[in-house]
């Protein structure tokens, strides 16, 4: 399990809402970082979460300016929709860029990505709702619209073109605080056949615990409660190992 930070950023602001919405500051991204790095994350992801609505990534500088001192994998998502976009990340000292928007409405997008860079530098980030009983939908724009998605079609399809990692955020869970998407989880950990990252919901340790149990081979990103510092990274990291 990889212990994984994840910033959500606008107008060079950390950002948290819940539901992916009621977005509030809470801090610079640059300094943010470094701290987690200093206290032993293992990854960090990088996501401009206006990028997609204006079909532009923000965060290269960001990105330069964090490798000077932070040396875990860097992740940079958001309004990636080009070859171009991806190369820019790369060389601004990222590891891997994560992939939503663009790729639900091309999704040859992530076979070019990966032909052009390797599997491994390309995530697939799934934003996903429960539209019914046991049933998801693939959302896009930072969980703003649908895109008529099967999730479990979308991950079959991501990994067929294939993707590195699936990065999935919970929408009806993330910010709240309330723990994972247990049911989400089951729902898809055994369709997944690439590392799988979950995002949306921890409140406590308990609940990082409940994923190591569980889903001992998936890892977590978490923000609120780093950012809030309701848990402390050596701590998380000595329980569960």
């Amino acid at each position: 399990m990889r212990i994984i930070a994840r910033l959500d950023i606008k107008n060079n602001f950390v950002i948290k809402g819940i539901n992916l919405e009621g977005l509030r500051k809470v801090g610079d991204p640059i300094e943010t970082a470094l701290n987690y790095y200093k206290n032993g994350i293992d990854e960090i992801i990088f996501i401009d979460s206006v990028a997609s609505l204006y079909q532009r990534n923000n965060l290269y500088h960001i990105i330069e300016e964090s490798v000077k001192d932070i040396f875990v994998p860097l992740t940079i998502g958001g309004g990636i929709r080009s070859l171009k976009d991806i190369e820019m990340a790369l060389k601004a000292g990222a590891d891997k860029v994560a992939i939503n928007s663009y790729a639900t409405e091309n999704p040859n997008f992530i076979k070019e990505a990966v032909n052009n860079f390797g599997s491994s530098c390309i995530i697939s980030y799934i934003e996903a709702k429960e539209v019914q009983n046991n049933k998801w939908e693939v959302y896009k724009y930072c969980g703003r619209e649908k895109t008529n998605l099967d999730l479990i079609n979308w991950i079959n399809k991501v990994q067929d073109l294939g993707c590195g990692e699936i990065l999935i955020t919970s929408i009806d869970y993330e910010g709240m605080q309330n723990g994972f998407d247990l049911k989400l989880i089951e729902h898809i950990h055994k369709k997944t056949n690439v590392p799988l990252i979950t995002s949306g919901g921890c409140g406590n340790i308990k609940h990082i615990e409940e994923i190591k149990n569980n889903f001992s081979d998936t890892s977590v990103a978490l923000a609120s409660v780093l950012h809030y510092r309701k848990m402390e990274i050596p701590n998380i990291k000595k329980i569960i190992k």
